[in-house]
């Protein structure tokens, strides 16, 4: 037990000081490339390192099923491993969609600030819809996105209800929307960074649905049919 809890701190430690050193690369890679890129591949690689100090390995299935052109993929969010998990093993150039608030904590903040990733402003709602045209335009240009319909972590492992705003957008954008389960996540981090287990993870993508031609007003039947999908996703052996 306390050579486990040993362990857990000093693979928690070596992380933090692997987010420290790669922070400056990443940001210098935002100033001088405007597409983000530059610096999304320093936080793929940081992704890849944490996993390894963490000992966790990442599995992907279905990358056959991904688009060839930009899609929106809807993720279930069960722990603070989602993000490196999806950077190491997503095999897709793309952009997290996130709450505004996230760009203020130091390190993750920075790091979205780089990658160019895309944020939306859910404490008002007039720049909140505002916010989701322009997400819109830019993965109608060429940005795939992934993001999280629950809105936030679901603390004991249940799958929250998801939220239709995602669905809106990829319908906005109409792009194929892609259904993501991320299986065994919470289990490599129970409670916390202090309780990270190695083990392996499964990033199993589903089959893409066709987003061209939907109305907005169906987006809440839509999240209704990938949140089962996710379900069944996370129930499969």
């Amino acid at each position: 037990m306390l050579r486990a809890f040993a362990v857990a701190a000093l693979a928690a430690l070596a992380i933090g000081v692997l987010t420290g050193v790669l922070t400056l690369p990443c940001l210098l890679a935002g100033s001088f490339d405007r597409s983000g890129r530059a610096a999304n591949a320093v936080i793929r690689c940081w992704a890849r390192l944490l996993l390894r100090v963490g000992g966790i390995r990442v599995r992907t299935l279905g990358s056959p099923r991904i688009p060839s052109g930009p899609a929106v993929f809807a993720a279930n969010h069960a722990s603070a491993l989602d993000i490196p998990v999806l950077f190491s093993g997503l095999p897709r150039d793309f952009r997290i969609v996130f709450k505004r608030s996230l760009g203020l904590v130091p390190f993750l903040g920075w790091g979205l600030w780089a990658g160019r990733h895309v944020a939306i402003d859910r404490a008002n709602p007039f720049k909140a819809r505002h916010s989701l045209v322009a997400a819109a335009d830019r993965i109608r240009h060429g940005t795939s996105v992934v993001v999280f319909p629950e809105g936030t972590r679901a603390t004991g492992g249940e799958l929250l209800p998801f939220k239709r705003g995602s669905f809106v957008l990829a319908i906005q954008a109409g792009v194929p929307l892609v259904p993501v389960s991320l299986v065994g996540v919470k289990q490599r981090i129970p409670r916390g960074l202090g309780s990270l287990t190695r083990g392996e993870v499964t990033i199993r993508i589903h089959d893409p649905i066709e987003t061209q031609g939907r109305d907005p007003e169906t987006a809440a039947q839509l999240a209704e049919s990938v949140r089962e999908i996710v379900i069944r996703g996370l129930n499969e052996a």
